[in-house]
């Protein structure tokens, strides 16, 4: 999640100026490494305020040796659970068990590799205190040795080998010169064991997290790794820069890529198998000046309802659009920016019509989510086969109802409209700003209104906008220079707090947040005229269709969302 940068915690609890600060920066530069090492080699801050800060940037408690909580607790069989030399060369320290919960000491939170095989095998999920490499090094040596153990000559070395090898082991460093990687070299890299944990870590994680979208990219002294959670991108703790190729190449070769081509972008598909289901990722890399960066789209059917009603659809336009598609034949609109949940509404509105009566075929680019009973294909313009070329073979596949993934010329609109005035009801999206300019739209492309007026029965223009986290957030009263031109039916409102149930952004989860229009006989009339955006949209407001931003401002009144967050995804 966003947090704080190390620097600007260290400045604000006064341990470094902003001199010391930009210094060590510029030896970063230099000596590559974590920002909080230089400081500590140059001895500018002390090791206790390091794990300090980190542990405050982490949100992990710090815990210090002479606050006497990093002992142990005895005959809890915590030296079985991790042995001395997996604790000494990770510097862990386990602390207690409760059931199937244990806590460790831990001196380096970004060892992802590490904390996962802990996981595994202690066969329990892991807490974490963040300590200083000495204390939990003397933590070690009193635990599983007793007492003072080894003398303290062999004390001194293991410190002063623990300090030599941090940067290494801990990945706080980068490597300093990447060189060329053979083939075989590379899928060699690809296939070592902590890669292809790591790999495996990164998107199971994202899958826990309830990402969207995982986001791997490269710049010339780091690798940076951000989820899209509920719209927004979070960073998490990268791994080191060396570990860039490997990496790629071991996503390459899960999606059935060409690893060996780095120059040009490259589309594949990921099946990752958890314990009770499959979940597909959707997998694009793109060369950039540093190397490729990757994006990785989550595609989990099971984390997204595919039930109109749990979208956010409020009860009159849940009752409008089942009503549109309760009609045997005509055009039904989803339209919408990129990243509104266009697909979701079309998969759900697909889900309230399935009949084993019926013949629904989709022409998807790419098919997204695969629903037994409909048949998906796959459209590929680079080979010919258009979302046109799909539709014409469909009317000769005796459909019933078609389902196309975007309109977007005026082919595929004819298409569409000429099965739509043979007896076939079809769906599909398009990008515009709202509801009335989809009708300007389709004109504009060159769809007749003469079609149209017989066609169309229903249009939903729609955004997605983040939920207030129902455990934290907190009722306020605005002030007059908040609400500005905003009017309210409410004094009190909600706005976004932070708990550790929305991992501190004050938001869970997402909704559609729609304007619904039904093409009726009256708007059917005025398409015929050829009326403009404006005209269209009077119309269909007197007609009581409520726009983006008033169906926005009613979910702020309800508590829904934050009156921030809707100003933020609507137009007024």
């Amino acid at each position: 999640m966003a947090r704080l940068r190390l620097g600007e915690i260290l400045i604000k609890q006064g341990l470094v100026t902003e001199a010391q600060l930009q210094e060590a920066i510029d030896a970063q530069k230099i000596e590559k490494g974590h920002i909080g090492e230089i400081l500590l080699k140059k001895g500018v801050i002390q090791e206790e305020a390091l794990a300090a800060a980190l542990g405050t940037q982490l949100l992990i408690p710090y815990a210090s040796k002479a606050s006497g909580l990093l002992t142990p607790q005895k005959e809890q069989g915590l030296e079985k659970l991790v042995p001395y030399e997996y604790a000494k060369e990770h510097l862990v320290l386990p602390l207690n068990r409760n059931i199937n919960s244990l806590t460790c000491a831990i001196f380096n939170p970004f060892d992802l590799i590490m904390i996962d095989n802990l996981k595994k095998m202690t066969g329990c999920e892991i807490n974490f205190v963040i300590a200083t490499r000495t204390d939990i090094l003397k933590g070690v040596q009193e635990f599983y040795l007793g007492g003072e153990g080894a003398n303290a000559a062999m004390w001194g070395k293991a410190v002063e080998r623990a300090h030599a090898a941090g940067d290494k082991s801990q990945g706080f460093t980068e490597d300093k010169s990447e060189t060329e990687l053979s083939l075989d070299k590379l899928i060699a890299k690809a296939e070592e064991a902590p890669v292809i944990k790591l790999v495996d870590l990164i998107i199971r994680q994202a899958i826990d997290e309830r990402a969207s979208d995982i986001h791997i990219e490269v710049f010339k002294d780091k690798i940076e790794v951000r989820y899209r959670i509920d719209g927004e991108l979070y960073q998490i703790p990268p791994p080191a820069r060396h570990l860039h190729q490997p990496i790629v190449s071991r996503v390459k070769i899960l999606a059935k890529m060409d690893i060996a081509e780095r120059r040009l972008p490259q589309d594949g598909r990921i099946s990752a198998k958890l314990e009770d289901r499959t979940v597909d990722l959707r997998v694009s890399t793109l060369p950039t000046v540093w190397g490729e960066k990757v994006v990785m789209r989550i595609l989990d059917k099971d984390a997204i309802k595919l039930n109109l009603s749990v979208l956010g659809f409020d009860t009159k336009q849940l009752d409008i659009i089942r009503k549109a598609l309760k009609v045997p034949y005509g055009l039904f609109f989803v339209t919408g920016p990129t990243g509104s949940g266009k697909s979701t509404t079309l998969y759900s509105c697909l889900s309230e019509v399935m009949d084993p009566a019926k013949n629904i075929m989709t022409a998807e680019d790419p098919v997204e989510f695969r629903i037994d009973g409909i048949n998906q294909v796959h459209v590929r313009p680079d080979i010919g086969f258009t979302f046109a070329e799909a539709l014409r073979s469909f009317l000769r596949q005796d459909p019933d109802i078609i389902m196309v993934g975007e309109v977007r010329d005026l082919e595929t609109a004819q298409i569409c409209v000429r099965a739509a005035l043979t007896g076939h009801f079809v769906l599909s999206t398009l990008h515009t700003n709202d509801a009335s300019s989809a009708v300007t739209r389709l004109m504009d492309i060159g769809v007749p209104s003469y079609l149209l007026t017989p066609s169309l029965t229903m249009i939903v223009a729609q955004r997605l906008g983040r939920k207030l986290c129902p455990q934290c957030k907190e009722a306020y009263e605005p002030k007059a220079e908040e609400l500005g031109d905003v009017k309210l039916s409410t004094d009190l409102i909600y706005r976004a707090k932070g708990c550790d149930n929305c991992s501190h952004t004050g938001y869970k989860g997402r909704m559609v947040v729609a304007e619904v229009l039904l093409v009726d006989d009256t708007i059917k009339r005025m398409i015929g005229k050829n009326p403009s955006y404006n005209d269209l949209r009077d119309l269909a407001r007197k007609n009581g269709m409520q726009t983006l931003y008033e169906t926005g401002i009613k979910k702020v009144e309800e508590g829904v969302t934050s009156l921030e967050e809707m100003l933020g995804v609507t137009v007024g």
